[in-house]
């Protein structure tokens, strides 16, 4: 590992002695020898004069390769940096779906400007994917795809594949369409390399072919390619004529986004891994839920009020709260993460949610039982009172098995009703189980009071 980083860092240090002593033509010879990841890193790594020769080295196409690598926030800086003329061109070049999605970082001024300098095919394709909505399969798909007719031999489409090649972005299947250009089959590469060169391709096609809708939510496409091993999926109108393909590669980015969102939702932040954010744009995106947090709180605050009275006559049952409370959150949160994961990747399905339901309230019952075993014994050797020991004991046992199913019957609900259970975030399944926490353990020790006196 070391090695490899040692090697790295003097490719680097190779590179920019190069572009300071302005050398194309090794430059060239050593940045394009690069994998486009690597060519990626380096570059983002540039300060702005040399991104400035970078531009002027290398071609539209090769930087394009660039780009496409290139996280979308820091992609908008540069292709803003360059010459419009140039930029245009580079844009061009990239695959028809990263073109789209750096194009919706931009303000429509600048999208308009591009697409007005753009040659008609280029400008028509990003066109045609840019009104589709956010997070649809619309969004995500390319439209670079290798299309035959049903009539053409094995032979004659490996001969069209090896032409049109250059021009898509997978070539791991061909889609076969009618004379409606509706979708009917679908061919692997290796399907057609298997294959007798004079056989038809009606013949040998498969003809299920599993395809998406165009509105279908990016997330569900991810699962679908996950079950099924593709590596590309097709999108399809409702009459089933084929509008793009889905590969592999942008699913992965999909299910980074998707997980940094969830994740986002879980911290109930928003864009919590935004970069360059100053502190005034982080506060004031974890500003509203804390807001609503505090508001919550404010109920448990005023719920630990009207015990008031216990507290006066049994002051030494206030140190357990941050126990108890404590217990109640972490139990919730570890059962929130199982169900949102859960439900993120499919597994949760009508029968499988009472099970669920099920397994996790069995769970809240063991994991509470053993907590009140272990903090009853401690409870009575530290104050020697077996009674605060068996209170404290129960209301464990209580708020774990109630925090447990909050954490698991909520984002299910939410789920039910169409709304994102990822905003079942962790701060609030918290901040519910204190409230529940307090009315447990304060109510367990108003209606035992005389025992702890």
């Amino acid at each position: 590992m070391t090695n490899d980083v040692e090697k790295r860092e003097e490719r680097e240090k190779e590179l920019i002695d190069l572009l300071e002593a302005e050398d194309i033509e090794r430059f060239r010879e050593a940045f394009l020898q690069l994998h486009p990841y690597e060519q990626a890193s380096f570059f983002s790594e540039l300060k702005k004069p040399d991104r400035m020769k970078v531009y002027a080295y290398l071609s539209p196409r090769e930087v394009s390769f660039v780009m496409e690598n290139i996280e979308l926030e820091d992609t908008e800086k540069f292709i803003t940096e360059m010459d419009p003329h140039f930029a245009t061109m580079v844009i061009a070049e990239m695959a028809v779906d990263d073109a789209v999605d750096l194009l919706k970082e931009l303000s429509i001024d600048e999208v308009a400007s591009f697409l007005t300098l753009m040659d008609e095919e280029p400008a028509s394709q990003i066109k045609e994917l840019l009104h589709y909505e956010e997070k649809t399969a619309g969004s995500i798909m390319t439209t670079e795809y290798f299309t035959i007719k049903d009539t053409l031999t094995v032979k004659e489409t490996l001969e069209y594949m090896k032409e049109k090649a250059p021009d898509a972005e997978t070539i791991y299947y061909v889609y076969v369409l009618d004379e409606d250009k509706k979708l009917v089959g679908v061919l692997s590469l290796r399907d057609l390399i298997v294959a007798d060169e004079n056989d038809r391709i009606r013949d040998i096609m498969n003809k299920n072919v599993v395809s998406v809708s165009v509105g279908k939510d990016q997330e569900e496409v991810a699962q679908m390619i996950r079950d099924y091993d593709f590596l590309a999926l097709p999108v399809v109108d409702f009459q089933n004529h084929l509008l793009g393909i889905i590969t592999v590669d942008d699913i992965l980015d999909v299910m980074d986004e998707e997980a940094s969102d969830d994740y986002s939702k879980l911290a109930a932040i928003s864009d919590v891994y935004a970069r360059d954010l100053s502190p005034f744009e982080a506060a004031k995106k974890r500003l509203p839920w804390l807001v609503i947090l505090l508001f919550l709180g404010m109920i448990t605050a005023s719920l630990i009020g009207s015990f008031e009275k216990t507290l006066e006559q049994v002051p030494i049952v206030a140190i357990f709260i941050p126990l108890i409370a404590g217990m109640a959150g972490n139990a919730g949160t570890q059962s929130l993460a199982v169900a949102v994961r859960g439900i993120a990747v499919g597994d949760y399905h009508s029968g499988n949610r009472s099970k669920l339901i099920w397994r996790e309230l069995l769970t809240g019952v063991l994991t509470g039982s053993a907590n009140a075993l272990i903090v009853v014994p401690m409870i009575y050797i530290w104050k020697g009172n077996l009674f605060l020991g068996l209170l404290v004991g129960l209301a464990i046992l209580t708020t774990v098995i109630v925090a447990t199913l909050s954490g698991t019957l909520i984002p299910l609900l939410m789920e039910r009703f169409n709304i994102d259970p990822a905003v079942a975030s962790g701060p609030f399944i918290t901040t519910l189980n204190d409230i529940a926490s307090v009315l447990i353990y304060f109510g367990l020790a108003t209606i035992f009071i005389s025992m702890l006196l």
